[in-house]
C-alpha cells in the first residue's frame, strides 16, 4: 500500500491553520443572544376566593393527586377514565406526534455528527479488432480480442464545524419542541379525564332527572285521581278536573326531552371512550351518591409548575430562543472539512493485495455575500417569533390565574346554593302534603294544589341540577389546577 506523508501533512496543516483562524474570529463573533426567561412580577399572593370553606372543611381538603377522579369515589367512573386513556382516538394522535417530535430531534442531533459514506465499483471491459496477418483462422480470416477488469472501493467522510453554534441550536429547539409535544399530551390527557367525568355526571344528572319527573308524574296522577272522585261526588267543578289532566300531561311531555339529552349524552361519552356509540350504557343513575371532594388549592405561584399547557407555552418559548440562535449563526461562515479515501486495481485479487491507493483532505469556508436581505429578515422573524410566544406565555398564565379563582367561586357558590335548594325542597313537599290534605277536606281550591306541585317539581329538579353544577365546578378546580400534574 502507497502512502502519500508529505501531502497529507501538508494538507492538514493547511486545514488546521483555517479551522484555527475561524474559531478564534468565531469566539469573537459568537451570538450573545441571552433566554428570556418570563417571570410573573405581579403573582397574587393569595386567591381571591379561599374557597369559602369553613374551618373543618379547609382540614379536610385534599391536594390535587394525579388520579384525582378516584376523589369522587365512582369505581364505575375509574373504570371509564382508565378505558378512555387507553382507547381515545386523540390521545392516540398526541402519542404519535410525540413519536414524530422524538424522531426529529435525532434527525437535527445528526448535524453535529460527520457524514461517512461508502463506494464500490467493477467494471469489465472487451474489444475486439480486425483481421490480423499473424493469426488466420480456418476458414481464412483472422480478428484481434482484448478484455479487462478494473475494481474500486471508495471511503469519504465530510463534516461541518458548528463554531457558530448552528447546528447546536437547532438541536436544543427540536428538544424544546418534543417536550412541548409531551406537555400537549398531558394537556390533552387531563382534558379527556375531565370530560369523560363531566360526560358520567351528565348522564346521572339526566337520570335522575328523568326519576324525579316519574315520580312527580305518579304525584300528579295521584291527585288527579282525587280530582275526579270529587268532581263525581259533585264537590269540585269539572273546570278542576281540565286544569289537574293539563298539569299530568305537561308532566308527561317533559319526560321525552329528558330521554333524549340522555341518549345524546351515552352518545358523547361513548365517542370520548373509543367506543361504538350505539348500544354503550353506563350503570350509574344517581348523582346524588357521587362524592363531592374537598380540594386545596395551595398557592398561586405553584401554578407555573402544575398546568402541562404552561409548560408547553414555556418549552415553545425555549424552542424559539434557540430559533434565533440558529438564524443569527446563519449569518457566520460555513466551515467544512472533508477527506476520501481510495483503493483501486486492474483485478479483483489485486484489490486485496496490491492496490492503487488515493487519499485527500480537504477544507472548505463559505459565506454568504449578497442575498437580498434573506438571512437577516429570516432573523428579523425568529425575533418576533419569540416576542409572540412570550406574549402568549403571559396570556396563558393570567388565564390560569382566573381559571382557578374563577372555579372556587363556582365551588363555593354551587355548595351554597345546593344546601338552599335541599332546604327548599323540604318545605316544598311539606307544602304539597298539607295543600292536598286541605283539597281532600275542601279547605283549599285546586289552584293552591297545583301551585304546590309545580313548587315541588321544581325545586326537586333544580336540586339534582344544582348536584351536577356543583360537581362540574369541582371538576374545573381540578383542570384549572392542572389535574395533579407535576411534569410526570
Amino acid at each position: 500500500m502507497k502512502h502519500y506523508p508529505d501531502t497529507f501533512t501538508s494538507s492538514l496543516s493547511l486545514g488546521l491553520a483555517i479551522v484555527l483562524l475561524l474559531l478564534l474570529n468565531g469566539c469573537a463573533s459568537q451570538s450573545t443572544a441571552k433566554d428570556s426567561a418570563f417571570v410573573v412580577q405581579d403573582m397574587p399572593a393569595q386567591w381571591s376566593e379561599r374557597s369559602a370553606q369553613s374551618e373543618q372543611q379547609a382540614t379536610t381538603a385534599s391536594t390535587v393527586k394525579a388520579t384525582w377522579w378516584q376523589d369522587f369515589a365512582s369505581p364505575e367512573l375509574d373504570r371509564l377514565i382508565a378505558q378512555g386513556l387507553q382507547n381515545n382516538p386523540d390521545l392516540g394522535m398526541a402519542a404519535e406526534r410525540i413519536v414524530q417530535a422524538e424522531a426529529q430531534a435525532r434527525i437535527a442531533g445528526a448535524s453535529l455528527f460527520p457524514v461517512l459514506s461508502g463506494s464500490a465499483g467493477a467494471s469489465h471491459r472487451e474489444t475486439r479488432g480486425g483481421n490480423s496477418t499473424n493469426g488466420i483462422n480456418a476458414d481464412g480470416g483472422g480478428n484481434n480480442s482484448s478484455s479487462s477488469n478494473s475494481t474500486s472501493l471508495g471511503l469519504s467522510a465530510s463534516y461541518e464545524f458548528d463554531f457558530w453554534g448552528k447546528n447546536a441550536a437547532g438541536v436544543r429547539a427540536a428538544n424544546s419542541q418534543q417536550q412541548a409535544s409531551q406537555f400537549d399530551r398531558d394537556s390533552l390527557k387531563l382534558t379527556l379525564t375531565a370530560g369523560i367525568a363531566t360526560g358520567y355526571f351528565q348522564i346521572l344528572a339526566v337520570r335522575e332527572r328523568l326519576a324525579v319527573a316519574q315520580e312527580n308524574l305518579t304525584i300528579a296522577r295521584r291527585v288527579l285521581q282525587v280530582v275526579e272522585a270529587r268532581v263525581r261526588y259533585g264537590a269540585a267543578a269539572q273546570l278542576d278536573l281540565t286544569r289537574q289532566r293539563a298539569a299530568v300531561i305537561s308532566q308527561e311531555a317533559a319526560i321525552p326531552p329528558l330521554q333524549l339529552q340522555e341518549q345524546q349524552a351515552l352518545y358523547a361519552l361513548a365517542i370520548l371512550l373509543g367506543q361504538v356509540p350505539p348500544g354503550f350504557q353506563v350503570a350509574g343513575d344517581k348523582i346524588q351518591q357521587i362524592n363531592v371532594p374537598t380540594i386545596a388549592p395551595g398557592l398561586p405561584a405553584s401554578l407555573l409548575q402544575r398546568r402541562p399547557d404552561l409548560a408547553s407555552a414555556e418549552a415553545q418559548l425555549a424552542a424559539a430562543n434557540a430559533n434565533i440562535d440558529a438564524t443569527r449563526a446563519a449569518l457566520f461562515p460555513s466551515i467544512s472539512l472533508s477527506s476520501s479515501l481510495g483503493l483501486a486495481s486492474d483485478s479483483l485479487q489485486g484489490l486485496v493485495n496490491a492496490p492503487l491507493t488515493t487519499f485527500n483532505i480537504a477544507a472548505g469556508l463559505t459565506q454568504v455575500i449578497f442575498d437580498g436581505g434573506r438571512l437577516r429578515n429570516q432573523v428579523s422573524i425568529a425575533e418576533s417569533r419569540q416576542r409572540e410566544l412570550l406574549l402568549a406565555y403571559r396570556k396563558a398564565v393570567l388565564a390560569a390565574l382566573a381559571d382557578v379563582d374563577s372555579s372556587l367561586a363556582a365551588s363555593s357558590r354551587s355548595q351554597a346554593q345546593e344546601a338552599l335548594l335541599q332546604a327548599s325542597l323540604q318545605e316544598s313537599d311539606q307544602a304539597l302534603r298539607l295543600s292536598e290534605i286541605r283539597y281532600r277536606a275542601g279547605a283549599d281550591d285546586l289552584l293552591v294544589l297545583l301551585d304546590a306541585q309545580r313548587s315541588r317539581f321544581q325545586a326537586q329538579d333544580q336540586l339534582t341540577q344544582s348536584r351536577l353544577s356543583r360537581l362540574q365546578a369541582q371538576l374545573g378546580l381540578y383542570k384549572a389546577l392542572g389535574g395533579g400534574w407535576l411534569g410526570q
